[in-house]
Order: structure tokens, then sequence, then C-alpha cells
């Protein structure tokens, strides 16, 4: 005899389970239970009931109907529960970003000399912008907001070349608009932004705009960190704990602890209270069981420490009430609003266990660049299925003759002749001619093309073409935009000085680092 389950699922707002019959083929007539994937469904265990009825309003003659009942359980503190099936756990719809354009960048000067942190360059063909952009795409993110305030015109330039509704990435329904600080009428309109807290402050009216009627919760992101992250994980975690803030933070050992903030958590993963930068006992008075947050035992030991990466989810009426009553004053999320808030919030750390660097000075940019050339890198711009988008340049492939290449990175529409480039990175349109020896350089490229006869018009007056001009050797050296360096130069830092000011002679040294400035020319014959 065989039987026939009609069977079909279907959840009520409520989070009731209802199963009807349909189509499943049972054979033999003491079939009495049904296992669906192996009993579970969604995590969460199924359990099965099936009774026999008569069917003739089916057309089944001598057989029998089973009618399947089914019911979801979980253990939840001690109660058996529906939990953790509302479809809008993840609705990336009901999420804004806001991209902090960040403040002078004093620490990164001088490739921020004429540009906002988030648009230096990096990789070779992208600017810092376009991690948490593509970021924000890849987790479907389509509210996004950048607040700028310092040389913004570049990473505005490329904002609307790279992210718009016509030539670059499409938005759908979402946007993505730049807020310039900006006076207004009023005594306390005069400021410009004073702070990261600050700077959303004086634009929390956005969120109260019928366009952020359905936003539930607003990120909060830094555009000058290189890594690569589901905001959208992040969200759901944020969300399914009940947390009123949730901070992105990252295990770190005892080497490295002394240079980030640290938090002290729980063992539910709460925030109980920070330190910025400690040392000695008060280090070690940070140390935590980060088996909490998802770390192996093994794991756990080798970094008891967790920073924050200064990636931030707020309930946006949190956001709002922090903001404009219970800290009016405060400029600062990671130094103000975030410590005082975790005494009267649920404040929740989440981990974040991969790659992140902080580009903040001319250091970690030379050195994250240059680590792109690893094998295997520790962060890669080759993933397919979460790629970092730019703009769209419409480049030729480079043209490389008779040269030698080395652990390094060549982006399009450049120009190599007869060089040897070792453990570099090459910008997009860069031109390195014969006999040139570069290695261990942060090269980025140029805004144009020179032509053959601008090129020849140039030498005919005794001026210096864009690129690297022949015979020339440089290493550990960050070359920005447009340089024009000379034949025979030597570039190397051989005495090892740590800081200078060579700006009238066309470059800087900072950190140990020779940075040759954008539009600069360094002559034929210099020795640096």
């Amino acid at each position: 005899m065989s039987s026939f389950v009609d069977a079909g699922v279907s959840f009520s707002t409520a989070g009731q389970l209802t199963v009807t019959s349909r189509s499943l083929h049972l054979r033999g007539n003491a079939a009495t239970s049904v296992n669906f994937c192996n009993g579970e469904f969604m995590g969460k265990k199924l359990k099965v009931k099936l009774k026999h009825q008569s069917d003739n309003d089916y057309g089944f003659r001598n057989r029998k109907r089973l009618v399947c009942t089914m019911s979801l359980t979980a253990d939840v503190a001690g109660e058996t529960e529906l939990t953790d099936l509302e479809l809008d756990k993840k609705d990336s719809r009901t999420v804004a970003a806001i991209i902090l354009g960040g403040g002078a960048g004093t620490r990164l000067f001088p490739l921020t000399k004429r540009r906002a942190k988030p648009a230096v360059p990096i990789g070779g063909a992208y600017r810092l912008i376009d991690v948490p952009m593509s970021n924000c795409i890849n987790s479907g993110i389509n509210k996004v907001y950048i607040l700028t305030q310092f040389n913004s015109a570049s990473l505005n330039r490329h904002l609307a070349r790279s992210y718009n509704f016509g030539g670059g990435v499409t938005f759908g329904d979402g946007y993505v608009e730049v807020l310039a600080a900006t006076q207004t009428p009023g005594e306390e309109g005069k400021n410009w932004f004073q702070g990261t807290a600050d700077a959303v402050r004086q634009f929390h009216w956005l969120f109260e705009d019928p366009r952020s009627k359905y936003v539930e919760d607003i990120l909060i992101l830094s555009g000058d960190h290189l890594y690569r992250m589901d905001y959208m994980d992040f969200v759901q975690d944020h969300r399914q704990s009940g947390a009123d803030i949730t901070i992105s933070c990252l295990p770190i050992d005892e080497s490295r602890a002394s240079d980030f903030g640290l938090m002290k958590i729980n063992d539910i993963g709460r925030v109980l209270s920070f330190s910025e930068k400690p040392k000695g006992k008060e280090l070690r008075a940070m140390a935590v069981d980060t088996t909490v947050l998802g770390l192996s035992r093994e794991e756990a030991e080798e970094k008891p420490y967790i920073a924050s990466m200064g990636v931030y989810v707020f309930k946006k009426e949190i956001l709002l009430n922090l903001l404009r009553w219970r800290f009016p004053t405060a400029n600062d999320f990671g130094s103000e609003i975030i410590p005082a808030s975790a005494k009267e919030f649920f404040v929740k750390a989440y981990l974040f266990n991969d790659y992140w660097e902080d580009i903040g000075t001319i250091r970690s940019f030379f050195e994250a660049n240059l680590a792109l050339t690893e094998h295997p890198p520790r962060f890669s711009f080759y993933d397919a299925a979460k790629p970092i988008y730019t703009s769209r340049r419409n480049l030729p492939p480079s043209k490389i003759d008779s040269s030698k290449i080395v652990d390094s990175i060549i982006s399009h529409g450049s120009f190599l002749n007869n060089c040897f480039v070792e453990h570099s990175v090459i910008g997009i349109r860069s031109r390195i001619n014969s006999n040139v020896h570069l290695k261990d350089t942060v090269m980025l490229g140029a805004d144009f093309y020179e032509t053959d006869s601008e090129i020849a018009f140039n030498f005919a007056k005794g001026k210096v073409p864009i690129g690297i001009g022949e015979n020339s050797r440089i290493k550990g050296c960050i070359i920005d935009k447009n340089a024009r360096i000379g034949k025979n130069v030597v570039i190397e830092n051989a005495e090892g000085v740590q800081e200078a000011d060579r700006s009238s002679e066309g470059f800087y040294i900072r950190s140990g680092v020779i940075v040759i400035l954008k539009n600069s020319t360094i002559k034929d014959g210099t020795v640096i």
C-alpha cells in the first residue's frame, strides 16, 4: 500500500510553522513519521508527526492520507520558543552607512597635502574610499553618506565618477551622497566638524527624513582602513544580541596591544570598560577571554586582548538620542560617546578575525602596499565574489618590453622598458625607462599621459617628462602622482634619515620613507 504526504511549509508573522502535505510518496502501511533534513530546519529541531485520515476528497481509493504536523523548538533560557526566523534579520534595506572622511590627515602628510585621506591611492589602481564603499556594495547596503571636510575636491570627483546612477556602480533605490562640512545660521552653525560624532550630529536631521523612515540601524565606518568585511553579518549579530551599540574588534597579542584602544568584556561579550593604549599593569588588566567571541582556546591564549577597529553599528534611535540629548557636546565616538555609553547602554563587541589595517601613517601606508605583493598576500584585491570597485578608467593593458619583474604589482596603462622592478607596486599610467632599478617602492602613477611629441618637446627644452628617467636607482620610496624623475637619479636614503622637510627640492622623509611630492620634479643626477 502506498501513502502520500502533501507537504508544504509556511511561516506566519508570529513565527508559527505550518506544514501542508504535497507529493511526498511513502511506501508501506507502517510509515508513521517523516524526517526532513535529518530533523533539522534552519538549525532548529523539527518534530514531525503523521496521522492517517481518509482522503476521498483527493480521489485516492484504498489509500490513506497522511497529515503532517510539525513544530519548531529551541531551548532559550529554559523555555521552548521560536527564534531567529525573522526574515528581516539581514534586510540591508533597513541599514544606512556613514563613511567618515577623516580629519586633516597630518600623519599621512604629504600624501594628504592636496587630497583627503580616503582619496589617497592604494594598491596601484584604487583609492582608500573604495574599500568601505565596496564593502557596502558587497553587503547589499545601498544607502551611503560620506562626510568630508578637508581637501575634498579629488575625493568628490572620484566618488562622482565611480558611484553614481549613470556610468558608475548603480544603487537601485539607494543613494550615495557626499555631505561636506558647511556653516548654517546661528552661533553653533559657524563651527566646522569638531570630530567624528560632531560631524554626524550636524547632519542628524537626515535620519528624520522620510527617506530614512525604514532605517533601523546606522553603520559608522572609517574611510582610511584596508579590510574586507560583510557588514550584514555584523548588523545581524548586533540585532540578534539586542545590543544598542556594537563595536567591531580585532583580537591582538601583547606585542601590538599597546598601540590600540582596548576593551574589557564580560562572558557574553558586553563591553565593560575601555583603555587607550595602556602599558604595563594597565595593559595586563585589559586581558580578556576571547573564546567568548569565538576564538579557539589556542588562539585566545595567543591573542588575549581586543582592540576597537573604529567600525560601529548603532540603533538609529539610540544614536540620535546620544548625539542630540545625552551627550550634546561630545565630539568623538571612540574617545567620548562610546566609553560613556557603555555605562548606561548595552554595548557589545563583535569579533572580526581577519586582515585589517589602519592606513593612518606614511609607514603603515608604505608597508600595507608592499604587503600586497606577498605570496600569498594577507589582503588581496583579487576576489571575484567580493570585488573592490573603483573608477572605470578604460585604460589599455600595460606594455612591458625586455624587463624583469619580481614580486610586484603592475597596474594597467603603464609602460616599462628594459627595467628591473622588485617588490614594488606600480600605479596606473606609470612610465619607467631603460636601465631603471626599482625596489621596495610604491609608485602611485599619473593622472594623464604625455604624448611622444610632448615628451620630445620636454627633452628639447631640458625638462623632465612624467615617469622615471634612464639609469635611475630607487629604493624604499613613495612616488606620488605625476612626479618627474630625471636620468641617473639615486633615491635610497643611504644615511637612514628618519624625518626631513625638503619640499623645495620635491620630497619629504617621513618615518624613514622618502616621499616624492605630487607634480614635483627631481632633476637629472640628483642623489637623495
